[in-house]
């Protein structure tokens, strides 16, 4: 087996930690939902709800990771002594497995899409848009093999390691997916009527405001931030003893919000400017923009064309950093738990993944009945995990950190042994206690439809 790896730096913790939670849920999830409960109001309550569950749920995460210094099912497993709780471990290790596999389907159509954007085949009417999706979903081999290609990519990056592999992309990737959500930012502001969609964003309606989207971004906090994937306390056991928790959790989350206010001032000024709902929902990236862009920059086609490509090319860029975090997770279990060099471990994650891409693909497309309980095998994959294991794995985490670990282990993983953050460790443990846990029940409770 390798020997195990850590960050090399503070700036790649921020990054490579950063780029597990942003992906499509910024630049594609966050936009949709925001149009479909209000704009402004739904954007305060999920700010709100990222400093309030988001943090302290990562900071819990990081604890278990660091202290542990090992994968996330022997983290759980060293700190409970062998008791159940190293299930949720195992659990979230799981759960990423089949979100990577799923997500390396999105993936691939935002492959698919760049390609055909630099050949300019998805610039035409909303007609033509939904029937090249449809086709391009429906063919048997096109979709497998952009999401194949995706997860080899994936593997390549992990296999190279933490410092030389994770870290040294991160580096890479996040600045890039910054330059470019600029440049489409100005882009999009720079419309007509574009300031309509910026009030949208930015100017609060509370009569907007209830019950379901108060719980709504809720959830949207939750999962923008990868809580209960096992992400975060793999990540976190390759960071060294010196690194302040709290810190980085919160310049994690300000980065992770930021580029999702910045994918809603990308979005939402040009769907306002030519006249299209902002609450065009799940559609809205591979049927509702690319008419968008034609429509907006009609006046100069070569700039509608450019702006198309820079689009696509960063939603590819958001979903690589994710993939690469989810990847880890089980790369690493494997190695450390079969003592088994780095790149046999990380091809056992890829076939994996490998196999539960090429049937969801298959069950939106080539054999639609490809389906359990009266879903499509890739929706039922989104919904068990999203609605179900991730919800389930960020409680069982908090009430862990906040009711099992020893207090002097949390005391001095938070502090860094009385170093740091000495003001807030009884509110972070409140918050971990009895706040996470609530909140994180009403997401539960909501996805179930009893409140």
């Amino acid at each position: 087996m390798s020997e195990r790896g850590n960050f090399g730096s503070k700036l790649g913790i921020v990054l490579a930690t950063a780029g597990s939670a942003v992906g499509l849920g910024n630049v594609w999830r966050f936009p949709y939902m925001t149009g479909q409960n209000g704009g402004a109001a739904f954007l305060l309550i999920y700010i709100g709800c990222i400093f309030l569950l988001g943090i302290p749920g990562m900071v819990s995460e990081f604890i278990v990771g660091r202290h542990a210094q090992a994968n996330a099912a022997r983290a759980y497993d060293k700190l409970s002594g062998g008791r159940p709780w190293k299930m949720v471990g195992y659990l979230g290790i799981f759960t990423s497995t089949i979100i990577l596999g799923f997500y390396a389907v999105v993936a691939g159509w935002c492959c698919q899409y760049l390609y055909a954007a630099f050949l300019g085949q998805v610039l035409g009417d909303t007609n033509y848009v939904r029937n090249y999706f449809t086709e391009f979903s429906s063919d048997l081999w096109r979709p497998v093999l952009w999401g194949l290609g995706f997860i080899l990519l994936t593997h390549c990056v992990v296999v190279r390691g933490v410092r030389k592999g994770i870290e040294r992309a991160s580096k890479w990737l996040m600045p890039i997916l910054l330059v470019l959500l600029l440049i489409l930012v100005i882009a999009s502001c720079s419309l007509p009527g574009a300031m309509q969609g910026v009030y949208f964003l930015l100017m609060p309606d509370f009569s907007k405001l209830s019950s379901h989207v108060l719980l709504e971004a809720l959830g949207q906090a939750f999962f923008s931030l990868s809580l209960g994937t096992a992400c975060l306390c793999t990540y976190a056991s390759y960071f060294s003893q010196n690194t302040n928790l709290l810190r980085s959790a919160s310049q994690i989350a300000l980065l992770d919000t930021a580029i999702a206010i910045l994918s809603g001032l990308m979005i939402f000024p040009a769907a306002f400017s030519v006249g299209v709902s902002p609450d065009s929902g799940p559609s809205l990236i591979f049927i509702t923009l690319p008419n968008v862009f034609q429509q907006a920059f009609s006046s100069v086609p070569i700039v509608g064309y450019g702006v198309s490509i820079m689009f696509y090319a960063l939603l590819v860029f958001a979903a690589l950093t994710s993939t690469i975090s989810m990847h880890e997770i089980g790369t690493a279990f494997f190695s450390e738990e079969l003592q088994q060099p780095r790149n046999h471990s990380a091809w056992i994650v890829t076939l994996a993944t490998a196999v539960i891409c090429v049937f969801c693909a298959w069950s939106i497309g080539a054999f639609p009945d490809l389906r359990l309980v009266g879903m499509s095998l890739m929706d039922f994959c989104d919904q068990l995990t999203a609605n179900f294991m991730l919800p389930l794995g960020g409680m069982l985490v908090c009430l862990f950190v906040g009711w099992y670990v020893p207090r002097t282990i949390v005391y001095n993983e938070f502090t860094n042994k009385g170093h740091y953050n000495l003001r807030f460790y009884r509110i972070f443990l409140f918050s971990v206690r009895y706040v996470c846990p609530i909140g994180i029940l009403l997401i539960f409770l909501h996805q179930l439809g009893v409140v």
